[in-house]
């Protein structure tokens, strides 16, 4: 029930996809398969990047969207929420594990979206990824396909910074 609730609340908290159709969204830069962006919602700046994988195993399975994100939103106190879309629908109760450089994060799952467990993960998951050359997050579908996505992490710290600043967030 917990996570359920951490879900819901993340979602509120975190999902910037929404906003990249919102006319008053402004990139921020970016570089390697990563970009940053912010806008105003409610009279708030909410600050994110968002970034594709290189590569995603196995080849051929046909899926959505794969992205992940990192999202600020200061005015809800609510700084470096990680999430990743991994376009198909999660076994239902299952984990993901994101591997960055060997180190390892074991993320919840709701629907088609990997969730950091806590705040602290996702300020963890977030300095792994700034220090990181490189992530993997693995994911098991309801239909029993073992996913793979391989993101390259050379731009996240540039597009991290960008939104750092944009969002007023000291490191």
């Amino acid at each position: 029930m917990q996570r359920l609730a951490l879900a819901a609340l993340a979602a509120l908290a975190a999902f910037p996809c929404c906003a990249q159709t919102n006319s008053d969204t402004a990139r921020l830069g970016g570089a390697n398969g990563w970009d940053a962006f912010a806008y105003s919602e409610k009279g708030t700046k909410v600050c994110y990047l968002v970034g594709t994988p290189q590569t995603s195993e196995p080849k051929g399975l046909t899926r959505g969207r794969i992205d992940a994100y990192v999202t600020h939103r200061p005015g809800d106190k609510t700084l470096n929420v990680v999430h990743f879309d991994v376009g198909y629908a999660l076994k239902p109760g299952s984990n993901a594990e994101l591997q960055v450089d060997g180190r390892k994060f074991t993320l919840f799952t709701d629907k088609d979206a990997a969730w950091a467990n806590d705040p602290a993960e996702d300020k963890a998951v977030t300095l792994a990824l700034d220090h990181g050359k490189r992530a993997i997050l693995k994911g098991s579908s309801a239909r029993g396909a073992n996913t793979a996505d391989t993101y390259m992490l050379d731009g996240f710290k540039d597009a991290l910074a960008a939104i750092d600043q944009a969002c007023g967030v000291k490191r």
